[in-house]
């Protein structure tokens, strides 16, 4: 649906199909790791846990390489620690871009993200320069066939939800931060679990791009998504249905 894409983590990756999953992989257990950490290695009682193991499954990531990664995030030999950090600036045409990432290195990563700003006509800027144009929303998602737009609205409603929103190719509910663990678990009991379950930037307004604009600001948001450290990207911008079909041709 036009207008949708900018509410979604930017996954525009090119290459081969084995390298575009194995950097996945990575990131997932990265994810994985941090929430380990932070927490218990049983994702009934951890509930960042359990939204990673969600992350797992949406990039078929195979039940034993997650265990695996829980084994040994919390085993006592250490390994890496990663950090949580937040960068925010302004891509081509004035696209807000936010970028999160996991960290070993925060030099490096800081270095990095911004060397890619710069390179691809954008700039970093300071911590909440570009933030306040986004809403930071829980978002957890099903398929259109797990129930009716009904039976979902009157459940997430129930669960303390704040909006759902059925499109073409499924639900989608959205939430406060605070609640999202609590309404993801209710809703999961009533209808299993999700296909995805994150924390998400949405935009308030938008930039409309034209071809032009479009393929520098996808060039980007590429060369952030490519880097290890980064876990997410958005970004505030729309792409016309004629836009689209040319850059996906």
């Amino acid at each position: 649906m036009a207008g949708h894409s900018q509410f979604k983590n930017i996954m525009h990756r090119k290459g081969a199909q084995d390298a575009r999953r194995a950097k996945q992989f990575a990131k997932v257990i990265r994810e994985i790791t941090v929430a380990v950490r932070s927490g218990l290695p049983d994702p009934t009682s951890n509930p960042r846990l359990r939204a990673a193991i969600i992350a797992a499954r949406e990039v078929n990531m195979p039940k034993d390489t997650v265990e695996r990664a829980i084994r040994k995030a919390s085993g006592a030999a250490g390994g890496d620690d990663y950090v949580e950090m937040r960068y925010e600036g302004y891509g081509p045409a004035g696209v807000a871009v936010i970028v999160e990432a996991l960290t070993d290195n925060r030099n490096r990563t800081a270095s990095d993200v911004r060397a890619a700003f710069s390179k691809h006509g954008g700039s970093l800027g300071e911590t909440n320069s570009v933030s306040f144009m986004f809403t930071r929303v829980g978002l957890i998602a099903y398929p259109l066939d797990r129930a009716s737009e009904e039976d979902m609205l009157d459940a997430a409603i129930e669960a303390g939800a704040d909006n759902v929103e059925t499109t073409a190719e499924r639900h989608e509910i959205t939430c406060e931060p605070d609640a999202f663990f609590a309404v993801r678990d209710a809703l999961d009991s009533r209808f299993g679990e999700p296909d995805s379950a994150r924390l998400d930037w949405r935009p308030g307004t938008v930039v409309t791009l034209d071809e032009d604009k479009a393929r520098s600001v996808l060039k980007l948001l590429d060369v952030l998504d490519e880097n290890d450290d980064v876990q997410n990207v958005y970004a505030n911008f729309d792409l016309p249905d004629d836009v689209a079909e040319k850059l996906s041709a």
